[in-house]
């Protein structure tokens, strides 16, 4: 462990990292200091609420005091169907236009590969073969891009960002899986909004197309997540992400 006397951390991030450390010690103590398998922490949240934002600070906070590269942040975004997968669909019009909904995610391949990101020991010879790929998300083109991000065979922990992590419907579930999911708590309206003010800036909307967009698809989404808030380990604060 890096000792490290002044903290850079936003106030809010203190108790949500803490716990974070003590996932990794109670891990050692159970497992040794060569464990078999990788943390993963879940961090879901209503659409807008600034997960991703908050899963990047976490890892960089946790990396600060733990040593560069014991955590990386990684999000569900890749795992979203394709266009080209959506077009395929009964109802494309319907599949394209609720875009983001549970059902326009591979959630058996996300499990599939959240075991495997599990599973890898946590080796520090990257000579092992043990790094483990993951998608990510290309906003220019709209479509996921396989394998794109590298979780290097030393990471000891993984906090993985995403709308339906405690969802269990739709082909979703993911027990056993995560060795916690915590839940972002943010006023609905305030997530919005900023999803609102997102859209303008990312698309060129005009504050009445975006809010449009918003209702017909993203606040339908929040209902849905907001559903499986109870399912949560940790309710973690609005001020966690700073807002």
């Amino acid at each position: 462990m890096t000792d490290t006397p002044s903290l850079p951390d936003d106030p809010g991030l203190h108790a949500p990292v803490r716990m974070l450390q003590e996932l990794l010690r109670s891990h050692e103590r159970r497992e040794g200091p060569h464990a078999a398998r990788r943390i993963v922490v879940g961090l879901a949240g209503l659409p807008g609420s600034g997960k991703s934002t908050l899963a990047a600070r976490l890892v960089a906070a946790l990396d600060r005091r733990e040593g560069p590269g014991t955590a990386v942040a990684l999000g569900m975004d890749g795992f979203h169907l394709s266009r080209a997968q959506l077009a395929r669909f009964p109802d494309p019009a319907r599949a394209l236009a609720r875009r983001g909904a549970p059902w326009t995610f591979d959630a058996r391949a996300l499990a599939e590969r959240l075991r495997r990101l599990r599973a890898k020991p946590a080796s520090t010879d990257a000579a092992d073969g043990a790094v483990v790929r993951w998608p990510s998300f290309a906003h220019g083109v709209g479509d996921p891009v396989p394998d794109a991000v590298a979780v290097p065979p030393a990471t000891r922990l993984v906090v993985i960002e995403g709308l339906y992590l405690l969802h269990r419907h739709d082909g979703w579930d993911l027990d056993g899986l995560l060795d916690a999911c915590w839940y972002l708590d943010v006023d609905a309206d305030a997530a919005l909004e900023r999803l609102t003010r997102r859209h303008m800036a990312s698309w060129g909307l005009d504050r009445a197309a975006a809010t449009a967009r918003v209702q017909a698809n993203d606040r339908l989404n929040a209902q849905i997540v907001a559903a499986s808030r109870h399912r949560a380990d940790v309710l973690l604060p609005a001020r966690c992400a700073g807002l």
